[in-house]
């Protein structure tokens, strides 16, 4: 898992793209995630899920903390030349558990 995640930090080190499905997550009034805080998640969080199996290549889930160390969720694919973030949004309290870190 720690080589994959350094794949992505590599990507990530690139170019970030961002989906349009991630930018309307993020834009959402009740989360407004900033691309430095999905920087801070994929520079310091840890994958929680793994999907190796992802129709849009190996990709998985990382929690981070953005601004006042709020919980994010990022969900991520590493390219050859950017890394592709195919969502992001902070998770619910009721789906996960005390830590965020599995689901309910």
């Amino acid at each position: 898992m720690e080589e994959f995640l350094e794949s992505i930090r590599r990507a990530a080190s690139k170019k970030i793209l961002f989906t349009p499905h991630a930018i309307l997550q993020m834009s959402r009034p009740s989360r407004m995630i900033t691309p430095e805080e999905i920087r801070r998640v994929i520079e310091h969080g840890s994958i929680i899920e793994d999907y190796p199996e992802d129709v849009r290549g190996h990709s998985c889930l990382i929690l981070g903390h953005g601004t006042g160390r709020r919980p994010i969720h990022v969900v991520c694919s590493p390219k050859f030349d950017y890394l592709g973030i195919i969502t992001a949004y902070t998770p619910n309290r009721e789906q996960w558990t005390e830590d965020f870190r599995k689901r309910m």
